[in-house]
């Protein structure tokens, strides 16, 4: 398994910044993807952005794009977010997935295998 350990969350005015981190330890080797979703009360999860380990493969929801930018540090093993131009509907709690198995639904979260604990975002 992989241990996820999200931070940086916090409580932000609407056009306000961000920036979201995510430490993997582990057993890492075998990850393929990493992603961010976030989670609003009396809502289902949703996929924010994802990122894919042997290539330079992002992908977004198209609610965040052009605001969100996900980025790793392959040698810290550790995986960001950074959200600009924030919006109270972004208000969520945000998790870090993990997936070892490949394949191109990045926004499934029934498809990633390990999460973390989640950091909240709230937007005013």
């Amino acid at each position: 398994h992989v241990q996820l350990v999200e931070s940086g969350g916090g409580s932000v005015q609407a056009g306000g910044s961000l920036k979201l981190s995510c430490a993997a330890s582990g057993n890492t080797a075998g990850v393929m993807s990493m992603a961010w979703f976030r989670q609003a009360p009396g809502k289902e999860r949703e996929g924010v952005a994802a990122t894919y380990i042997d290539g330079d493969g992002t992908y977004y929801a198209d609610s965040v794009l052009g605001r969100f930018i996900i980025s790793r540090n392959d040698t810290e093993n550790t995986v960001y977010l950074q959200m600009n131009n924030l919006l109270p509907d972004d208000t969520a709690m945000y998790y870090c997935a993990a997936r070892r198995a490949y394949g191109s639904i990045w926004r499934d979260p029934r498809r990633y295998d390990d999460w973390g604990q989640g950091t909240q975002v709230t937007v005013s």
